[in-house]
């Protein structure tokens, strides 16, 4: 039985032709095209036709991908996502596996490297491309150092603002300004 696809693209054109491609391979058929999120939504709800992958677009009207990632992750999390855009700069890439996708391809790929990601996907439950893979581990190394690098007078800040104490009475506590005050607050969000 062949594992089941929905497309999300605003690009009709490039839609269809992308079913036409998916619909020759002998694992995969695309059952139905949606133009952006909200209308990827509203089929999910209203049909019974869920699929096992979601090839999704990021940059659409109405709902963009990001969003739609997420509510699919959040609403349908059987369902794997991957990432089909033109966009492979590193904060889309880490947005889009941040908000739940299981895979990322460039519009750019071959038919081939495409079916390979598909079958990937479908047998690992993900795939990233070796440019995407080393992305995603290098935005992993900058949050790790990120957690670390917190000093004692921000590790004391955050104590007091879990009270009900004012910015003022804060700072009057850490014999310092208000200003200094926002400063920690402003470095640790």
């Amino acid at each position: 039985m062949k594992k089941t696809i929905v497309i999300v693209d605003d690009h009709i054109l490039i839609a269809k032709a992308l079913q036409g491609i998916i619909d020759n391979f002998a694992a995969f058929e695309v059952i139905y095209v949606c133009e952006n999120g909200k209308e990827l939504m509203q089929n999910f709800e209203n049909s019974n036709k869920i699929p096992d992958i979601l090839l999704l677009d990021i940059s659409m009207p109405i709902m963009d991908g990001f969003e739609t990632v997420a509510w699919v992750t959040a609403n349908h999390p059987e369902v794997k996502v991957m990432a089909l855009s033109m966009q492979g700069e590193e904060k889309s890439v880490i947005k889009m596996v941040s908000n739940g996708a299981k895979g990322y391809l460039l519009k750019n790929a071959h038919p081939v490297e495409l079916e390979n990601a598909l079958t990937k996907l479908d047998i690992n439950g993900f795939f990233y491309p070796d440019w995407a893979s080393k992305i995603i581990f290098s935005s992993l190394n900058k949050a790790k150092d990120a957690e670390i690098k917190i000093s004692d007078r921000e590790k004391e800040f955050l104590k007091y603002t879990v009270t009900e104490l004012n910015y003022k009475e804060i700072a009057d506590k850490m014999f310092c300004s208000p200003r200094t005050v926002e400063s920690y607050r402003d470095q640790l969000c």
